[in-house]
């Protein structure tokens, strides 16, 4: 029987659905030689509808999105509508409301793709990164007080709970014990005297329980140094949803680029839909030109194959847009090529297309 996906698709502002596009073309054409299915339904949600509605979503946005089984998110924020407004009532909505604790962001250099680090090779930048995404830094708590008056005063407070410090951190010991890697965790429990030593506290607790799992901890500042002077050093990575959102960037320069740089944000339980997006933002400088970059987009459409199952075709899609890149013919302009978005999306699916065809008569 056919499996079906329904899939939400939210393609957002500036570059988004220019990239998006891209990605949902080669969804398409990564599972046609398969029995699963993809239902893809837009939603119109954004700055634009911000600046036309006074919201960033629907009033039942969230009850409308529940009954997908994922979402895929194309960017969130433009000029006009403060980015607080953009991000808060959209994106970080759609991860607390879903329990998305688990974001993934795999930090690996691809052949083809450009480092900026003098020899340095695909064997040592390969980290995937797991980032609290649920609380912490991102909590939203805190209080602004005596607004406008000399003695005015902004707090921003900083949650960790036990049980969210400890469900990131287990998942991702199960994570390493899976790849037979080890596992870093990054903090900064010399100046964070409450949360960042609580965090290693809980780390090391969560450790006697994986004794197989070779385990590193460095604090966020070191932990920077070494991914540019020795990113051998990590393989699984965990940390808080601040030092995570920063160093995921710094290694995306690592790994290509923005333009490289996928993420997924998890409901591990899956008793909510799970959101799959590139994480360069809405580029709303270049948006509209149809230059932008989908291989981030298309990136993070293979981690949605992976994570419904289908593991052998995400490979194929990180093979695909390897070849591209090994190519070097179509790339667009921030990785030195003179192609449109669409062009790259193309060449992709001609690539999988081919792979589909080898695999045919092999049969």
């Amino acid at each position: 029987m056919t499996k079906l996906y329904k899939i939400a698709v939210i393609p957002g502002d500036g570059i988004g659905p220019e990239v998006i596009q891209e990605g949902v073309k080669v969804l398409e054409k990564a599972v046609e030689l398969t029995d699963v299915r993809f239902d893809f339904h837009y939603f119109p949600w954004g700055c634009e509808y911000y600046l036309q509605h006074g919201r960033m979503m629907a009033e039942d946005g969230i009850e409308q999105l529940r009954q997908f089984d994922a979402i895929y998110l194309g960017a969130v924020g433009f000029p006009g509508v403060p980015d607080h407004i953009s991000l808060w009532d959209l994106l970080l909505k759609i991860r607390k409301e879903f329990d998305q604790y688990v974001n993934i962001r795999p930090i690996t250099l691809l052949d083809g793709a450009p480092c900026p680090l003098k020899n340095t090779g695909k064997e040592q930048v390969d980290m995937l990164f797991i980032r609290e995404n649920s609380e912490g830094e991102y909590a939203g708590a805190g209080d602004w007080l005596f607004k406008g008056r000399d003695n005015e005063t902004v707090l921003q407070t900083s949650v960790f709970s036990r049980k969210g410090t400890e469900r990131i951190i287990r998942y991702a010991f199960e994570t390493a014990r899976k790849m037979g890697q080890s596992l870093t965790s990054i903090s900064k429990g010399n100046a964070l005297n409450y949360s960042m030593v609580f965090w290693d506290q809980v780390f090391a607790e969560v450790a006697s329980e994986y004794p197989d799992v070779p385990t590193h901890s460095y604090l966020v500042d070191a932990a920077s140094m070494l991914m540019i002077k020795q990113p051998e050093r990590f393989q699984v990575v965990v940390t808080s949803n601040l030092f995570g959102d920063i160093l995921t960037d710094l290694g995306a320069a690592l790994a290509g680029g923005l333009g490289l740089a996928a993420g997924a944000n998890i409901n591990p339980e899956r008793t909510h839909p799970s959101m799959f997006e590139p994480i360069h933002g809405s580029a709303p400088d270049i948006a509209g030109k149809g230059i932008a970059n989908p291989l981030a987009a298309i990136w993070s459409a293979s981690q949605m194959l992976e994570f419904f199952g289908y593991e052998e075709l995400a490979g194929s899609v990180l093979k695909a847009i390897e070849q591209v890149m090994v190519e070097g013919a179509v790339l667009t302009p921030d990785m030195s090529g003179k192609a449109a978005t669409s062009e790259v999306g193309d060449r992709v699916v001609e690539v999988l297309a081919s792979m589909h065809a080898a695999a045919k008569a092999q049969a």
